[in-house]
C-alpha cells in the first residue's frame, strides 16, 4: 500500500457525550480534519482550489466502530489514498488511541465537483498528481 499520513486529535470535553465517550458523528469530524491535513502537507490548499471552482465533497462513507474513545484520550487518524479515479477518490481511515487500539476505521470516497454548481468533473491534473503519488 501507499503512503500513511498520520494526525493527532485530542479528545475534548464537548467531543463526548454525558457519558465521556466520543459521540459517533465527532469520529467523521477528526477524519475530515485528517483528509485536510494530508492535502495540506501535499501542498494542495482547498481554498484555493474552490476559488478555481473546484470542491471536494464526501459521497460514501463506510464506518466501523471497533472500541469507544473517552474524554482527553490522544488519538491519531490515519489516512491514506487507496483509489484515484476520473472524478473521484477513496480513502482508507483508521483512528488509533495511544496504546494502538482501534477505536474505528472507515472507507471514505470523495468527489471532485464544480463550485457552485457541484456537477461532477475531473480532479484537476496537479492534485490527480499528488494523489497518484501518494497511493
Amino acid at each position: 500500500m501507499g503512503e500513511v499520513f498520520e494526525f493527532p486529535v485530542r479528545v475534548y470535553y464537548e467531543d463526548t457525550d454525558a457519558g465521556g465517550i466520543v459521540y459517533n458523528a465527532n469520529y467523521l469530524k477528526f477524519m475530515e480534519r485528517a483528509r485536510t491535513e494530508f492535502l495540506r502537507a501535499k501542498g494542495v490548499e482547498q481554498d484555493v482550489w474552490l476559488q478555481e471552482g473546484y470542491a471536494f465533497v464526501v459521497s460514501r462513507t463506510e464506518i466501523d466502530f471497533r472500541s469507544a474513545a473517552r474524554f482527553n484520550e490522544l488519538l491519531t487518524v490515519l489516512t491514506q489514498v487507496i483509489e484515484v479515479k476520473r472524478a473521484s477518490l477513496r480513502f482508507s481511515q483508521q483512528i488509533l488511541a495511544a496504546d494502538g487500539r482501534l477505536i474505528t476505521q472507515a472507507m471514505v470516497q470523495i468527489a471532485c465537483v464544480s463550485h457552485p454548481q457541484m456537477k461532477p468533473v475531473a480532479i484537476p491534473e496537479k492534485i490527480k498528481g499528488v494523489l497518484l503519488s501518494a497511493r
